[in-house]
C-alpha cells in the first residue's frame, strides 16, 4: 500500500507541474505579444494610427470602466450571449441526442440540419430584423442560430460514437427512453457535446458583435462601430479587447466545467 502510494505520489506531482505549465504558457504567450507589439509601435515599425500601443489602449480602457461606458455594454453584451446560448443549445443539445438514439428522427432532420448549416450566419441577419425588429429579439436569436448548429450536430455524433454494447446493456436492463438519455447518450456524449458549446458560443460571440454594429445602440459591437464612425482607434481595440478576453474567459471556464463534469476524459 505504501509503495503506490510513493509510485502514485510523483505521477500526480509530475501531471500538476504539466497543467501549471500549460497554464504558464497560455498566460505568457499574449503578453510576449502585446510587449512586441508595444516595441513595434514605440519604435515606429508598425503605423500608430491603425495599430496603436497597446498601452495607449489600456489607458483610454481605463478611462471607459471610469466613465461606466465599458461596463454597461460589455454586460449588455454578455446578457444577450447567456440568452442566446440558452435558448439555442438546449434545445440543440435534446434535438442532437434525440437523433443521436433514434435514426427515424435523424432521418427526419438531418438533411434540414445538412441544408440550412452551410448558410452563412451573419448572411440571416436582414431577416432577423425583419421579423424581430431592432429589438433584444434580433441579437439573441442570432446567438441561438449560431450556437445551435455546432451543438446539435456534435451531440449527435457523440451519441453515434457510443459503442453499441453499452446501448444493448441498457435494453437489456429493460431501461426506458429517459433513463437511456441520461445514464447513457448524455454521458457518453458529453466530451464531444461540450467540443460543440465550446465552438458554438465562439461563433455566438462572434455573432453578437456583428448584430450590434448594425442594429443596436448599446453593447460591444455598437461601440467598435461608433469609434469606427469617430475614427476613435484606441477605442475600437478596447472593444476588440474586451470580445478576446470574454472568449479567453468562456474558454477556461469551459474547460474547468469539463474537467469538472468528464472527470473521466484525459488532458
Amino acid at each position: 500500500m505504501s509503495t503506490q502510494t510513493i509510485v502514485a505520489a510523483p505521477e500526480q506531482s509530475f501531471a500538476l507541474s504539466v497543467r501549471a505549465r500549460e497554464r504558464l504558457l497560455g498566460i505568457a504567450s499574449p503578453i510576449v505579444l502585446l510587449a512586441v507589439w508595444e516595441i513595434a509601435a514605440r519604435l515606429h515599425v508598425i503605423d500608430t494610427r491603425f495599430f496603436p500601443a497597446p498601452s495607449s489602449v489600456i489607458a483610454v480602457l481605463i478611462d471607459m470602466l471610469r466613465s461606466g461606458e465599458l461596463i454597461s455594454n460589455t454586460l449588455v453584451s454578455l446578457r444577450r450571449l447567456a440568452l442566446g446560448a440558452l435558448i439555442g443549445g438546449v434545445p440543440a443539445l435534446v434535438l442532437g441526442i434525440a437523433m443521436g438514439l433514434n435514426r427515424w428522427v435523424r432521418a427526419v432532420f438531418d438533411p434540414l440540419i445538412a441544408a440550412t448549416y452551410p448558410i452563412p450566419k451573419s448572411a440571416i441577419l436582414p431577416l432577423a430584423l425583419l421579423i424581430f425588429g431592432l429589438g433584444e429579439g434580433s441579437k439573441i436569436f442570432m446567438v441561438a442560430v449560431g450556437v445551435f448548429f455546432p451543438v446539435v450536430i456534435n451531440s449527435t455524433t457523440g451519441v453515434l460514437g457510443i459503442s453499441s454494447i453499452y446501448l444493448d446493456v441498457g435494453r437489456n436492463y429493460k431501461a426506458n427512453r429517459w433513463k437511456t438519455f441520461w445514464t447513457i447518450a448524455l454521458p457518453g456524449a458529453l466530451p464531444v457535446i461540450m467540443s460543440g458549446f465550446k465552438l458554438g458560443i465562439g461563433i455566438g460571440l462572434i455573432l453578437i458583435a456583428i448584430a450590434e454594429m448594425i442594429g443596436a445602440k448599446s453593447g460591444l459591437g455598437y461601440m467598435i462601430w461608433t469609434a469606427w464612425e469617430t475614427f476613435s482607434v484606441e477605442q475600437m481595440y478596447v472593444g476588440l479587447f474586451m470580445i478576446a478576453i470574454i472568449g479567453f474567459v468562456l474558454t477556461v471556464a469551459l474547460n474547468e466545467l469539463e474537467r469538472l463534469i468528464i472527470p473521466w476524459k484525459r488532458d
